[in-house]
Formats: structure tokens, C-alpha cells, sequence
């Protein structure tokens, strides 16, 4: 498990994080969101033991990570800007990373390379922004750690390539318990992958909770009512997160199972009633307002 204590870092007189803490289970994706600067990366970085925070620790399995070569062999960091020796090649760098992860599998590496069609000895300086992408994500499959950690790692990719990358992780989760820990500013790329999310928010967490937890407690209903029945009464007893009206049909949001909101729908005797399903954006709009905070024009 990791877990994240009280983690704060500043940059001169920017606060990129402050006092995050979060546990993360293994075995299960992790999904990282937050807005461009709300600390992602850093994060990241000072759970890959490449920063010290100020105050606070990141520890995998009890252990500290900053300055502890042992554990950091537990654990793969795909950064936004992947960086390649100069020169180098999908073989030169896979014997690099062979010498550092000794359980990393070359084997499988070159069958990897040849179904993403990236040649074996072709300089990878002569790659797309999305192949070096591939390739950094074969890399971290193949040194066969507990953890990878990836910073934005769909940026670049197709959506074709995407799919991919996602089904290699499901993949590697079944075969092996990988944990991926997923960093990204876009809730719509991981919503159907991620078990658990966490949403940072000018350097804090500001939600941290199971994905389907989140759904259970919050449905979202379509209801065009009879006659002279008053909708808002007819869902009194839930928190209403959003009422919306066109016309004769309501849309609404509401803090409730779908069972009761079912039941209170069939009870007004409407015309029409569907229980919609809620995008991974809706979901957190909600419960971030919720938190008292208003975030919907921030999340993308």
C-alpha cells in the first residue's frame, strides 16, 4: 500500500502542495485528477522520491521512499516528458532499465515492441510524441514493478492506442496485482478504468473516495410529470444537486439510490421517468459542491 502524510511542498512563494494525505490500495487503478497546476506532477515526483517534500512522507509498504533505493524498485514513473539517452534505441534503453529492474523481462519486451510495430534498433529521437509514449509504457510493463506511476501518460495517444494501454494495465492487474496510479487533468479519460479517485485542487485533496461508492449515492433521473404534480415535491426528501427543466421534462440530480428515487418517481404517477447513467464529471461537480466548493467550470 501507499500511503501519502501530510505532504506539503512549496516553490518559492508557490504552494504546489498542501498537507495531502492518501491512501492507495493495491491491485486497483488510482485515478489522479486535477487541473493543470494542481499538483499533480509533483506529487508524483515526491512519490517517486525524486523531490523531498517539506513536511509530510510517501511510504510504500511502511517504508520511505525519498532516498531508499530498495523500494524504488517497487514502483515504474512514467513522466509527462519522457526522457531517452541520446542516440538511443528501444534495445539500448531496454538494457539500461534491465540492469536497474532485475525482474524486468526482455522477452517480452521484444514481443511487446513488435505488436506496437516500434522497430527493435531505430533511434528513438526519429519517434512521435504518442510512440515514445508506447514505448515508455512497454518499458514500465516489462520491469515487472508492484506500481507504475503515470503522469498524463493518454496525452499524445490515439484513441485506438488508448484502449490499448488501458487493456494492457487490466491486463497486468489480473496477471500480477499491478496497482497503475493514473495522473490526469481530462475525468472522461479515466472514468472507465479507474476504481478509486482522488481529486487534487489547489494543492489539496479535495475528494478521495471509491468510484462506485460515489455512483451508489448519487443518481441522476429524467421525469416529465402528470398534470398538476410539482416535481421538486415529489423528490423533497433527497438533497437536489441540480433541477434542470425543458419545456414538460425535468432533469435532475440527486443525493439518493437509484432504488429511492425510483420509488419516489413511480409514487408522483408520471407521464414518463428514465434513471440516466452519470459521467465521472457529473459525479464530482456533485460531491465537490457538496464539500462547499464550486468547481464546474474547472473540471475538464
Amino acid at each position: 500500500m501507499i500511503k501519502l502524510k501530510n505532504i506539503s511542498k512549496s516553490f518559492e512563494d508557490i504552494k504546489a502542495l498542501d498537507n495531502v494525505t492518501l491512501d492507495i490500495e493495491e491491485a486497483s487503478v488510482f485515478g489522479l485528477i486535477g487541473t493543470n497546476g494542481a499538483g499533480k506532477s509533483t506529487l508524483l515526483r515526491i512519490m517517486s522520491g525524486i523531490l523531498k517534500p517539506e513536511s509530510g512522507c510517501a511510504e510504500i509498504d511502511g517504508k520511505n521512499v525519498f532516498e531508499n533505493p530498495e523500494i524504488k524498485s517497487e514502483f515504474f514513473f512514467i513522466p509527462d516528458e519522457a526522457y531517452f539517452f541520446k542516440n538511443s534505441t528501444p534495445k539500448t534503453i531496454a538494457d539500461y532499465y534491465a540492469s536497474v529492474y532485475k525482474n524486468f523481462d526482455m522477452k517480452k519486451f521484444e514481443e511487446m515492441l513488435s505488436v506496437f510495430s516500434l522497430g527493435m534498433k531505430r533511434k528513438i529521437s526519429t519517434f512521435s510524441k504518442g510512440m515514445k509514449k508506447q514505448l515508455s509504457v512497454i518499458l514500465a510493463i516489462c520491469s515487472n514493478t508492484k506500481y507504475i506511476y503515470c503522469d498524463e501518460t493518454f496525452d499524445g495517444l490515439d484513441p485506438v492506442m488508448r484502449q490499448a494501454v488501458k487493456s494492457l494495465f487490466a491486463s497486468e492487474m489480473d496477471l500480477r496485482g499491478l496497482t497503475p496510479i493514473i495522473a490526469s487533468h481530462n475525468l472522461r479519460e479515466l472514468e472507465d478504468i479507474c476504481e478509486n479517485i482522488g481529486y487534487l485542487h489547489k494543492g489539496g485533496v479535495l475528494l478521495s473516495r471509491n468510484l462506485t461508492d460515489l455512483k451508489l449515492n448519487i443518481c441522476k433521473i429524467q421525469i416529465v410529470p402528470s398534470e398538476g404534480r410539482d416535481v421538486s415535491a415529489a423528490f423533497s426528501s433527497f438533497r437536489a444537486y441540480k433541477h434542470e427543466t425543458r419545456g414538460l421534462l425535468h432533469t435532475l440530480t440527486l443525493q439518493a439510490s437509484i432504488e429511492e428515487v425510483e420509488a419516489a418517481a413511480k409514487a408522483s404517477s408520471p407521464i414518463f421517468y428514465e434513471i440516466l447513467p452519470l459521467s465521472l464529471e457529473e459525479i464530482f461537480i456533485s460531491e465537490a459542491e457538496t464539500a462547499g466548493y464550486s468547481i464546474s467550470k474547472l473540471v475538464s
